[in-house]
């Protein structure tokens, strides 16, 4: 089969969540590019409706949806709204969440609820109401989830994101194990450091430098690099694959367990 027709999403439904900004932008833009109807959800419709413009220019189809993850009911009323113009979804891309950065002796609670509501508790709601949407259409799908290689190694001052990208990764798996008998896959993709708007001046700065030296590729990684590893989990090329996490590194993971 040629790999145009193995990668391709026409008919397919996709929602990517935190698609306002940095990688969730360039999620939406793929899938569209490649033929699904997309729709962008996030909490910044200005940003939003910026995306959905593009995507329209270069021929896509595109809805978008303002609403924070952590809303149960707010995300019911973007699906609502995402099968009223295009049907049930049938990709879901868990994409939102947040950072953030200190010891973990003087981590507020409210801290510790926030990132583990937006990194772990909204990706299980939005899974749930995607995959019953599915089985109640008697359709089959992919969700992938965005979780981290700090999900696998830990680094200094990120205890609860890496916490909750650990629980994305058990989490895939254990959804992966339920749904599959339904036709339904769940797959993660575990970025290592990738350049965006977020942390551009970051990594460019001499703190990012050293990090670059631990990454055996010998550079961070950028937006495009995640197109294969997303193309891959969605589409028919990966029909086998579930419960999987696919690390996409530079190698870093490789060299830090020797």
């Amino acid at each position: 089969m040629p790999a145009a027709d193995i990668f391709d999403l026409k008919g397919k439904v996709a929602l990517v969540t935190g698609a306002s900004s940095g990688l969730g932008v360039r999620f939406a833009e793929v899938l569209a590019e490649n033929g699904a109807a997309v729709v962008p959800v996030a909490r910044r419709a200005d940003r939003l409706k910026a995306v959905t413009a593009r995507i329209e220019k270069a021929g896509g189809r595109a809805v978008a949806v303002e609403a924070d993850v952590c809303d149960r009911a707010a995300m019911r009323r973007a699906f609502d709204a995402a099968e009223k113009a295009f049907g049930t979804v049938t990709i879901l891309v868990n994409n939102a969440g947040v950072v953030h950065s200190g010891r973990a002796v003087d981590l507020p609670e409210e801290e510790w609820r926030r990132v583990l509501a937006t990194d772990l508790d909204a990706v299980f709601y939005c899974a749930q109401e995607a995959a019953r949407r599915m089985l109640a259409a008697g359709k089959g799908g992919a969700i992938v989830n965005i979780a981290s290689v700090v999900g696998f190694g830990v680094s200094k001052g990120v205890i609860a994101y890496a916490t909750a990208k650990a629980g994305v990764i058990q989490l895939t798996k254990a959804l992966a194990l339920e749904l599959a008998f339904k036709g339904i896959r769940v797959n993660a993709i575990a970025p290592g450091w990738i350049v965006t708007d977020i942390n551009r001046d970051y990594l460019a700065s001499e703190k990012g430098a050293a990090l670059k030296r631990e990454i055996p590729v010998g550079r961070f990684g950028e937006e495009r690099d995640l197109d294969g590893p997303l193309l891959l989990l969605v589409s028919d090329a990966g029909r086998f694959v579930t419960g999987a996490t696919l690390v996409a590194d530079g190698g870093q993971m490789v060299a830090l367990r020797g």
